[in-house]
């Protein structure tokens, strides 16, 4: 625990600024919890406000704390009810305004914010920092065999487990079904273990990478396809996650997923006009399924992170909070980094 009133934090200022300032210790007030923050998963939201200075049209106004992907001990509790040193991770979401019309997901209510965002202002700053200040409802314990390191998949896990819920919602069976992956970033990847644990019979994970996919099959998938050099199999899959966010790759998908399949799109595309073929989705009536964050399933992730170790391996990287340049590069260089995460401060 820092032993000064200050502590540490990493900031981004501008595209390709960063830097790591002493900012005071935060001060929790009623139904709050402080918590010593250990690692910090770099998202592709967070190379987007380093490299861009923006993350869309969420633009980096003041100097941004990034990351919602975390995992911790609880530093101080004021109420009493979490000792200090008890392991935890965050569900980053404080949910905006209730509407009727889907109110059993808050996490498309208007208003709401998501730590370390530019969506807000102020901006709601995030975990790169030695302590941080959360409401208790987003405080969630770790069961005794679930690690602390392992657990700062719970964010990133629980994306690809809502994308699953989506696909479900849509009319999908996951249990023995041919299940097709495209992108096998740190979400594809966590998407292939997600869909092999839901019982599908086959999972294939394409990419343009060999390392990506060589990753893909470490996390169960059975088959890979290179599509910088092969195609996908036309009509050949029930479900399609789609976490590439390539335009191109729609048109893809849309091609492999059998009649009447379900595509999920789980990476985010261009805020821009793209063509795009749709007339497979019309020829077979595809159910095409968007899915953004996540509400309940991080209760999920945290279960299955405690059941299955090796999806730890997701993990490649773990780099000192205090060079950034060096976190956000590997981060950047996906044919050799999967997750990448920040170790504890120094």
């Amino acid at each position: 625990m820092p032993s000064s009133r200050e502590v540490r934090a990493l900031f981004i200022d501008a595209a390709e600024q960063a830097a790591v300032r002493r900012v005071d210790v935060p001060a929790p007030e009623a139904g709050q919890v402080r918590l010593e923050v250990h690692h910090v998963g770099i998202c592709g939201s967070d190379l987007h406000y380093y490299y861009e200075g923006a993350n869309g049209a969420f633009v980096v106004r003041e100097p941004l704390i990034p990351g919602h992907e975390l995992s911790g001990v609880v530093e101080h509790d004021p109420a009493g009810e979490l000792a200090p040193g008890t392991p935890v991770t965050v569900h980053p979401a404080r949910f905006g305004e209730r509407d009727a019309r889907f109110a059993d997901a808050p996490h498309l209510w208007p208003g709401g914010s998501y730590l370390g965002s530019a969506s807000t202002w102020p901006h709601t700053q995030g975990a790169l920092s030695e302590l941080l200040v959360v409401e208790r409802d987003m405080v969630r314990l770790l069961p005794p065999e679930l690690p602390v390191r392992r657990a700062v998949l719970a964010e990133p896990l629980a994306v690809s487990l809502h994308a699953l819920t989506q696909a479900r919602g849509a009319g999908a069976q996951l249990e023995g079904a041919r299940v097709l992956v495209t992108g096998a970033g740190p979400i594809g990847l966590l998407a292939v273990a997600a869909a092999v644990d839901a019982g599908a019979a086959a999972v294939t994970a394409a990419d343009v990478l060999p390392g990506p996919l060589e990753r893909a099959r470490g996390q169960g998938a059975q088959d890979t396809v290179d599509v910088s050099t092969d195609a996908l199999p036309q009509s050949s899959f029930d479900v399609v996650l789609e976490c590439s966010g390539a335009t191109a790759a729609i048109g893809s998908v849309l091609q492999a997923v059998r009649p009447a399949g379900v595509v999920v799109q789980v990476g985010m595309v261009p805020a821009e006009p793209r063509p795009v073929d749709l007339s497979p989705f019309i020829a077979k009536e595809v159910r095409y399924v968007g899915t953004f964050r996540f509400h309940e399933e991080i209760d999920a992730a945290i279960s299955l992170l405690a059941r299955r170790p090796q999806i730890e391996a997701v993990i490649t990287h773990e780099l000192p909070p205090e060079d950034p340049e060096g976190l956000f590069s590997a981060a950047r260089d996906s044919a050799s980094s999967g997750k990448v995460i920040s170790a504890p401060w120094s």
